[in-house]
């Protein structure tokens, strides 16, 4: 029975990963690309100079990242509109992402954002940012640098195998909250309030005990 589940699941996610962005046209306040690949970036160039929102955040910038090097890379376009572009460079993973856009977006008083990272990566994320940010409008943009061929198992059978990866991160990620409730020390930013206090309170007394097994 857990299999047929897991599998049911898995056919809604390949089926919901590889349909089209529904809302194309709609304008938001921010457009957000999760760093991970050249096209995800020159598609939020794109619309932000098509003018679907004011600024364009990117989120999980490297640090060593020339600002100057990445806009000349991304050709004249994103040096016409390097004014409202904005790079972020606290995260280092998906959930960072979502944090750290949702930082970006508060100090700007945002209330909207479309979302833009690769076809196989948005469940997951859409998943993270909707729980960082539940009071913002957010429209899911994923990029696909290649479609499967028909009849074509090799380009299928890549599309699955990653597809199975992906879904199983993403179980992972809706999971995270229940985890948290039973697991709160492994799991402590999803914990109760409750629960995080008391483990909060816990922590010196832990610390202290395995002072004294040390000393031992």
């Amino acid at each position: 029975m857990p299999a047929a589940v897991w599998a049911a699941g898995l056919a809604w996610f390949i089926g919901s990963v590889l349909i089209a962005p529904s809302d194309r046209n709609n304008n938001t306040d921010a457009i957000v690309v999760l760093t991970g690949g050249r096209q995800r970036l020159e598609t939020g160039v794109e619309l932000l100079a098509a003018g679907r929102a004011h600024k364009l955040f990117i989120s999980g910038v490297n640090q060593r990242v020339d600002r100057g090097e990445l806009l000349h890379m991304l050709g004249p376009t994103a040096e016409q509109v390097a004014c409202c572009i904005v790079l972020g460079h606290d995260a280092d993973s998906t959930l960072a992402n979502a944090r750290e856009t949702a930082g970006w977006i508060g100090e700007q008083g945002y209330r909207s954002l479309r979302l833009v990272t690769s076809w196989y990566h948005m469940p997951r994320s859409l998943l993270e940012f909707r729980r960082a940010m539940p009071q913002t409008t957010i429209i899911p943009h994923p990029v696909f640098a290649h479609r499967p061929e028909p009849g074509q198992w090799s380009s299928w059978r890549e599309v699955l195998l990653l597809s199975v990866e992906e879904y199983n991160k993403y179980l992972g990620v809706w999971l995270r909250p229940l985890l948290g409730s039973v697991m709160p020390a492994l799991y402590p930013d999803q914990a109760s309030p409750a629960i995080q206090r008391d483990t909060m309170a816990a922590a010196p007394l832990r610390a202290a005990e395995e002072d004294r097994t040390l000393r031992r």
